[in-house]
């Protein structure tokens, strides 16, 4: 309506029309023809009803209120429809300036675009070959995806992202990274050697209008991990788990052994415990005495990898369309299976109706990583000299970063455990001139923390979780 009536009043309809400085309280509502008409036949059809409760049925025009606004500057809830509607206006207005000022998005993450805001909820499944993660997919949507290959050896050779569309088909990793309405630009940094190995397979699912499966390769093990894959396997894995609400790690009762590789990634994983959830699949290929067994030694295993004191939820199943084998399992065998699948397809339900939340989460965390960052680089900033002296002083900085994270930690009181990787930094760190970078500016760092604290709580406040 906003937009109807800036066109009629004559302004040039652009990208950044609602965030300029407009006069919303004195714009007129648009004009809309036969309206009136239309309203007075209601207003005529109305006055022959009783009144309810005292009050006439006829309401007055709710067009006086459409464009009341505090001030143009302030993120309006007029002209937000949603949470995720309003996460992308306070984003552009007042996270992204403090992003591109302090290069946070060469640091740390790429910047958001709308469909970062707009995807759907992903879940990731992760294991060595032949654990059954495609087969996984394909028992919950009943059918196979275009592009699928199942067998003992190891066949899926690429990322697959199993999503709703509107017909079969498959689309490249060039291309899809390339879709703006598509959440996977930021994988252009991997380069082409992934982009090839990665695709899009579309299908009309009903499941897959509320969740998108995210189809990786086998981990290596043994021999094997001395062929090195041609693309950031970790990172990769690590990107996808950032935007993923759900991580699915795949075990077989005959591949307990945790690779180098796959360590590699399970510590890649750091920082999305929360995510998390491991399945011994296939567990009807062993009897029960053998599966007592094969699950106190999966734990140990985990226990040495997932540096935590809690443990690890583990679901045992067998997640395929095949029936249970009643031989191996038995009937408590049986009784358990169906209760753990049960456990799991519960869980994987909540993912759609937890995703807005994790969705303010990631944005709430990411605020917080923003502010470090711009701590961080504007501390560095006034470390540098300001003639002689830039090439060394600049070299000290970069070779004693653990103890700048240090003074940077004392000075603003920040927790320890929300600064980047050091070595991370180092590396990115190494390819700028720091006194190319700016000064701190304490009216961006006013404005997030403002954004913390009013802003989403006041979004949270106005609209509810579409999915309750």
């Amino acid at each position: 309506m906003q937009l109807v009536s800036l066109a009629q009043a004559g302004h040039a309809i652009t990208s950044d029309i609602l965030n300029a400085e407009v006069d919303f309280e004195h714009l007129q509502p648009p004009a809309m023809e036969g309206l009136d008409v239309l309203l007075a036949k209601r207003k005529h059809a109305h006055k022959s009803e009783p009144e309810q409760n005292g009050s006439s049925l006829v309401q007055s025009s709710p067009s006086a209120g459409w464009f009341t606004s505090k001030s143009a500057k302030k993120v309006s809830l007029a002209s937000v429809t949603s949470i995720v509607d309003g996460l992308k206006r306070l984003y552009v207005q007042k996270l992204k300036p403090l992003e591109v000022t302090y290069r946070f998005n060469d640091f740390v993450s790429p910047l958001q675009a709308n469909s970062d805001f707009d995807a759907k909820p992903m879940v990731m499944l992760l294991g060595q070959y032949s654990t059954g993660k495609t087969t996984f997919i394909k028992h919950l949507l009943r059918t196979s995806y275009p592009g699928a290959h199942i067998g003992p050896e190891p066949t899926t050779d690429r990322f697959v992202v199993v999503m709703n569309g509107p017909d079969e088909r498959s689309v490249p990793g060039n291309t899809v990274a390339v879709q703006a309405d598509m959440p996977y630009s930021g994988l252009t940094t991997f380069g082409t050697a992934f982009l090839s190995k990665f695709e899009c397979s579309q299908m009309p699912h009903p499941l897959l209008e509320h969740i998108t499966f995210v189809d990786t390769p086998g981990v290596l093990s043994g021999e094997k991990q001395r062929t090195q894959r041609s693309y950031d396997f970790t990172g990769v894995t690590s990107w996808f788990a950032a935007k993923c609400d759900l991580i699915l790690l795949l075990f077989d009762p005959h591949k307990l052994d945790i690779s180098d590789e796959f360590k590699r990634v399970i510590a890649s994983l750091r920082g999305h415990d929360d995510k998390i959830r491991v399945v011994l699949n296939k567990a009807d290929q062993v009897d029960t005495q053998q599966l007592m067994r094969v699950y106190g030694a999966l734990m140990w295993s985990l226990g040495k990898v997932l540096n935590t004191p809690e443990v690890a939820r583990v679901y045992i199943g067998s997640f395929n369309d095949k029936p249970i084998n009643d031989t191996a399992a038995g009937p408590i065998g049986k009784e358990i299976f169906e209760k753990e699948q049960d456990d799991l397809l519960t869980d994987l339900k909540d993912v759609p109706k937890k995703a807005c939340d994790r969705r303010i989460n990631e944005f709430v965390k990411r605020a917080r990583d923003a502010k470090i960052h711009a701590y961080i680089i504007s501390h560095l900033k006034r470390e540098m000299p300001a003639m002689m002296g830039k090439a060394k002083t600049q070299q000290r900085l970069v070779d004693n970063l653990a103890d700048e994270f240090a003074k940077v930690q004392r000075e603003h009181h920040l927790p320890a455990g929300d600064f980047p990787n050091i070595e991370h930094f180092r590396e990115v760190l190494s390819g700028y001139s720091i006194d190319k970078f700016e000064k701190l500016k304490p009216k961006m760092i006013q404005t997030v923390d403002d954004m913390l604290g009013y802003d989403i709580p006041e979004l949270l406040k106005n609209f509810r979780n579409p999915y309750d």
